[in-house]
C-alpha cells in the first residue's frame, strides 16, 4: 500500500505544473448550482431551513457518487481517480499566481497595480491603500488561503480520501458564497458558514502548528495563543496570527470594507510589512507544506 503522502504529492505536482484549469473548471460549475439554488430557496420563510436543504443538495451528492465510483474501479484507477479529484481541490498554484504580480508591482514601484490585483483578491477597499495595506491584504489572503484551498483539502483526504477532500472543498466554497452576515445570507447562509467552521477547525490549527513550526516558532505560537481568540472567524484567527507570528510581521489592523472603516485585531509583532513579505509568505506556506507531507509519509 502507498503511504498516503504519494497520492498528496502527484495532486501537487499536477497543480504546480498544470495550475488551477482556465476552463470548465469543476468549482465553476459547482459555483454556478449554488446560485441557481441559493435563488430557489433563499425566498419565504424558515430560511435557515432552507439553506440546511441547499447545502446537502449541494455538498453530499458529488461526494457520495464519487465514493461509489472509486468503490468499482480496479485500484490503480482509482488511485488515478482520487489524485485527479485532489488536484481540482487544490489551489496552491492559484493562490502564487494571484499574490506574486502584487508583490512584484510594489517592487516595481507601480502602486496603482498593485492595488488593482489586490483589489481581484479580497473584498476591502483599496482605493487609497498604502503600501503596508496592499501587502497586508495578500499576505492575509495568501495565509488564510493556504488553510481553504491547500491544507483543508490535504487533511481531509488523508482522513477520508478523494470524497472527503471534495466534500470539505464543495463546503468550503459554499461558505465563501453564502456565509456572509446581511440581510440576505444572515439565516440562510447559517448552516453553511457554520458548516465550513466545524470541517475546518482541526486543519485550521494543524495549519497555525505548520506555519509556526516553519517560521518564527515561539512569537508565532505567542500569537496564536494571545491574538486569535480576538479574531472574528474560529479558523482564520489561528491561521493568520500563527502565519503573522511565523514571519515577524503585523497583518489585520484597519481595513475599509463597502465604505465603513473596520478597526480588526492586530495580528503578528513585528515589522509593518513590505513588498518582499508577500514572497516570504508563500516560501512559509511552502516549508509548511513540504512538512505536511513529511509527516504524512507515515499514514
Amino acid at each position: 500500500m502507498l503511504s498516503v503522502a504519494a497520492p498528496m504529492a502527484a495532486a501537487l505536482l499536477l497543480d504546480r505544473l498544470l495550475g488551477e484549469p482556465r476552463r470548465y473548471h469543476p468549482l465553476v460549475g459547482f459555483g454556478n448550482a449554488a446560485n441557481l439554488v441559493e435563488t430557489r430557496l433563499n425566498r419565504g420563510r424558515a430560511r435557515i431551513a432552507r439553506g440546511l436543504l441547499g447545502w446537502l443538495l449541494l455538498v453530499l451528492p458529488l461526494p457520495l457518487a464519487l465514493t461509489w465510483l472509486l468503490a468499482q474501479l480496479p485500484v490503480p484507477a482509482a488511485a488515478a481517480v482520487s489524485v485527479a479529484v485532489l488536484y481540482f481541490t487544490l489551489g496552491r498554484q492559484s493562490l502564487l499566481e494571484h499574490t506574486r504580480p502584487i508583490g512584484a508591482a510594489l517592487l516595481a514601484g507601480d502602486l496603482p497595480q498593485a492595488r488593482a490585483l489586490a483589489s481581484r483578491i479580497v473584498s476591502r477597499d483599496l482605493r487609497h491603500a498604502d503600501e503596508a495595506a496592499v501587502t497586508r491584504a495578500a499576505a492575509e489572503s495568501l495565509l488564510e488561503n493556504g488553510h481553504d484551498a491547500v491544507f483543508g483539502a490535504l487533511f481531509w483526504f488523508a482522513v477520508g480520501g478523494a470524497p472527503a477532500a471534495l466534500a470539505f472543498r464543495l463546503a468550503n466554497t459554499l461558505d465563501a458564497m453564502w456565509g456572509y452576515r446581511n440581510p440576505r445570507f444572515e439565516r440562510f447562509g447559517k448552516v453553511a458558514a457554520r458548516a465550513d467552521d466545524v470541517l475546518g477547525f482541526v486543519p485550521a490549527r494543524l495549519t497555525a502548528l505548520a506555519y509556526a513550526l516553519a517560521g518564527h516558532t515561539r512569537l508565532a505560537l505567542r500569537c496564536w495563543r494571545t491574538q486569535a481568540p480576538q479574531w472574528d472567524s474560529p479558523n482564520a484567527g489561528p491561521v493568520m496570527a500563527a502565519g503573522a507570528g511565523a514571519l515577524a510581521i503585523r497583518l489585520g489592523g484597519a481595513a475599509s470594507y463597502h465604505g465603513q472603516l473596520e478597526m480588526r485585531p492586530t495580528l503578528g509583532i513585528g515589522a509593518t510589512p513590505a513588498a518582499a513579505d508577500i514572497a516570504r509568505a508563500a516560501r512559509l506556506l511552502d516549508r509548511a507544506l513540504l512538512l505536511w507531507l513529511l509527516l504524512a509519509i507515515p499514514l
